[in-house]
């Protein structure tokens, strides 16, 4: 379980380390399991200097299971679904892939942090996963009209600047 002074340690780690485009921290002092997230896209992407909201959980299993993380804010993006789940290796519960997609080593492990996790994931951002789509109609239109596709991504990212006002 991410007990306060685990939680806390992670997120001292996580502020002592200066990321200027990532925020996070417990949504309220008493529960260390609701963690808000703001990512700031990464630059010379699709998603440059978009303000991203999450929602970081942990389950009372951790850090032997990893958080779920969810984007609030809406995105199109071909690794997030729909309902802004995100989709990668790391936040995938521990041991072998099911559908032998991934190595043991690409999931979750116990070692990983709250600062890898949202690294992961600003990385992803830069470099989505084409060839496994969490969201399909996401990588459809990318495909069919990639044009269409970045002014989608790109309306996204003003919405989502406009709400950080």
């Amino acid at each position: 379980m991410l007990r306060d002074d685990a939680g806390g340690k992670q997120l001292k780690e996580l502020l002592n380390s200066n990321h200027e485009r990532i925020f996070a921290g417990p949504a309220k002092d008493d529960n260390m399991l609701e963690w808000e997230v703001t990512l700031i896209g990464p630059e010379k992407t699709l998603y440059a200097d978009g303000v991203f909201r999450a929602q970081l959980s942990f389950p009372a299993e951790y850090p032997l299971l990893p958080p779920k993380m969810r984007f609030i804010t809406k995105m199109c993006h071909p690794n997030i679904y729909e309902d802004g789940t995100v989709c990668i290796s790391i936040l995938h519960p521990p041991g072998d892939d099911p559908n032998q997609y991934e190595s043991a080593g690409e999931r979750w492990t116990p070692v990983q942090t709250v600062e890898t996790i949202l690294l992961s994931v600003l990385s992803l951002l830069s470099e989505p996963n084409w060839e496994s789509p969490a969201n399909v109609d996401a990588a459809a239109l990318r495909n069919k009209d990639l044009a269409e596709y970045k002014k989608t991504v790109r309306a996204l990212v003003r919405a989502s600047q406009e709400m950080s006002d």
